[in-house]
């Protein structure tokens, strides 16, 4: 007996090898975007890595450019860390030739800006008084500023008891999220949103559109205009949490300048004036009366210690940042050191 076996169409055949070499591709094609994204994240954390070297170079040009700067007996606008031309005691130094500007490393072109920290107040030294004319000098009503000195003395002082209109953590943990007092220096500035009584407007400044909106776009629940205080400058421009805690006479705003007691609008800008013709070698040069002299010898100085270092990349997505402090030119340690993705 002759068995007859049945043979398959040869079209189902043909659809198993289809589908055979449809799943392979597929397979493969995965494989594939696997293996692009595994060389994508390698390509990224090798550039990753090489943008933070970049960054510290910068940092270290910094610090560097710092250091010959302190041939200088004091610190001012005009001199190279600054982006100026050069000081007398500069330009025949080596930073004669130097930029903080469009210089080569390796491939890359890093830019840096140097920004000295005393042109500003310290807000952890700052007395009641300098606190006082800082929020008159922000625009503050008059009766507000009491009991928001009170609060910022508050919030950095070691004890838990407020001071009369001030706030402690009994206060804080009240609200919602609950928080307590700091009962410390101040790391940040901006832990000042946390205290009472400050608004976005007090620190930053009515002008600054960039962190909150601007006053024209406030409207209440019924869509009318909210008519908001105007505060020509903010805390911000007028403190600092990290300084030697005297202000550089050579480098404060005018209106950084009027927190010295006894200085008023007119000798601040007297002040600026004069040292745009040439840099304070001395505080005691300055023209100011003779009963206000004290207060200058108090809270002036002419020379900066405490640095803000930016270093922009070429081509990265970040920017890098540090803090250093120059002891003396063979001692300029860095305090923070940290980036931002942009």
């Amino acid at each position: 007996m002759r068995i007859r076996l049945q043979q398959v169409p040869r079209g189902i055949a043909l659809i198993v090898v289809m589908i055979a070499i449809f799943v392979l591709s597929v397979l493969a094609g995965a494989f594939a975007f696997s293996m692009k994204v595994e060389t994508k994240l390698a390509m990224n954390a090798n550039n990753q890595t090489t943008e933070l070297w970049l960054g510290r170079s910068g940092v270290e040009r910094a610090r560097w450019i710092i250091a010959l700067g302190m041939s200088c007996p004091y610190s001012s606008l005009n001199q190279k860390w600054a982006g100026g031309q050069g000081d007398d005691c500069e330009t025949n130094g080596p930073l004669a030739d130097v930029s903080v500007d469009n210089f080569q490393i390796c491939d890359r072109t890093i830019s840096i800006k140097i920004t000295d920290l005393e042109r500003k107040a310290n807000i952890n030294t700052a007395d009641q008084t300098m606190l006082q004319q800082g929020l008159t000098m922000v625009g503050v009503d008059a009766s507000e500023i009491p009991s928001i000195t009170s609060c910022i003395l508050d919030w950095i002082d070691a004890d838990d008891i407020p001071r009369v209109g001030g706030a402690e953590s009994e206060y804080y943990q009240g609200l919602t999220p609950p928080y307590s007092a700091k009962n410390a220096p101040i790391d940040d500035l901006s832990e000042l949103l946390l205290v009472r009584g400050i608004t976005e407007d007090m620190y930053w400044g009515s002008s600054s559109t960039n962190h909150v909106s601007a006053a024209f776009q406030q409207v209440d629940r019924f869509g009318r205009p909210v008519e908001r205080p105007v505060y020509p400058v903010g805390l911000e421009d007028l403190f600092t949490s990290l300084s030697s805690g005297k202000i550089n006479v050579n480098t404060a705003s005018a209106e950084v300048l009027q927190l010295i007691p006894g200085i008023d609008e007119n000798m601040a800008q007297s002040i600026v004036g004069q040292r745009e013709q040439a840099p304070y070698h001395n505080v005691n040069e300055m023209p100011v009366p003779p009963q206000i002299m004290p207060q200058l010898q108090r809270f002036g100085t002419v020379r900066s210690s405490t640095w803000r270092v930016e270093v922009t990349v070429e081509g990265a997505n970040r920017k890098f940042y540090a803090i250093v402090r120059s002891n003396s030119p063979r001692d300029i340690p860095i305090l923070v050191f940290y980036w931002e993705d942009s």
